[in-house]
């Protein structure tokens, strides 16, 4: 096996049976490219991770990071990303909503043209975010994007998309400067570096979930205000 030249950081939770579906679905659009998928498990309860250690066993491209005591989406995915070695790190979520296509696109967006970022997008041309549970999700998702484009001023239609590939220079660099808390770890790097990151966004369809459940609530939301809030304060720190 080739050694991987894309690490896809998947953090997982209680996801026991989206597990083989994903990673076949990776082997389908990652034929021409050498990766390896490092599924984060925050201590699952339904045995997630023994599906993850029984197909790492079948499977060269699969590994498995099992954490005890420690949760979170951001946290696990900076583990997982420091876990691995490859030039360009891609996270994606471990529920089959993400199009595991746009993987190839945003590379070639990093690897041909230049770019330091790629996003997957629902907000550009050809991209949906029909795979939202109901209207005040949606609704939740466009007005967080508004909002965050508007009081961060980042040029980007979907900040809050959970799904990107970045050169993992631009991670490593600012690792000590992540907050970790949250689910939008994509918002903790841009905000961590000093320099705007060249980006380009790719469209993606948003698909419905099949299996389990969300896991965003309250608490997942509050720590999100407080990853902000690390940053703004970071950035304009008091003067008193």
């Amino acid at each position: 096996m080739q050694t991987a030249r894309l690490s896809i950081i998947i953090p997982i939770l209680n996801e026991v049976d989206n597990i083989r579906p994903l990673v076949s679905a990776l082997e389908k659009a990652l034929s021409t490219l050498s990766w390896e998928v490092i599924f984060v498990d925050d201590h699952s309860s339904d045995g997630t991770m023994n599906v993850v250690r029984a197909l790492a066993q079948e499977n060269p491209h699969v590994r498995g990071l099992c954490r005890i005591g420690r949760k979170g989406l951001s946290s696990a995915v900076i583990e997982g990303a420091m876990s691995s070695s490859s030039p360009f790190i891609a996270v994606m979520d471990g529920d089959l909503q993400h199009d595991e296509t746009c993987l190839l696109p945003m590379m070639h967006a990093l690897e041909t043209e230049g770019y330091d970022l790629a996003v997957a997008s629902r907000y550009v041309a050809g991209g949906k975010d029909s795979g939202l549970a109901h209207k005040g999700r949606r609704f939740l998702s466009q007005v967080g994007c508004w909002f965050i484009r508007l009081i961060l001023k980042t040029p980007l239609s979907d900040p809050m998309s959970g799904f990107f590939v970045i050169r993992r220079k631009h991670i490593d660099q600012q690792v000590e400067k992540l907050s970790g808390k949250g689910f939008k770890i994509l918002l903790d790097i841009i905000l961590a570096n000093p320099s705007p990151l060249r980006t380009k966004e790719v469209a993606m369809v948003f698909r419905p979930r099949q299996h389990g459940q969300s896991k965003l609530n309250w608490k997942i939301i509050l720590s999100f205000g407080k990853m902000l809030l690390h940053h703004l304060w970071i950035k304009f720190p008091s003067k008193t």
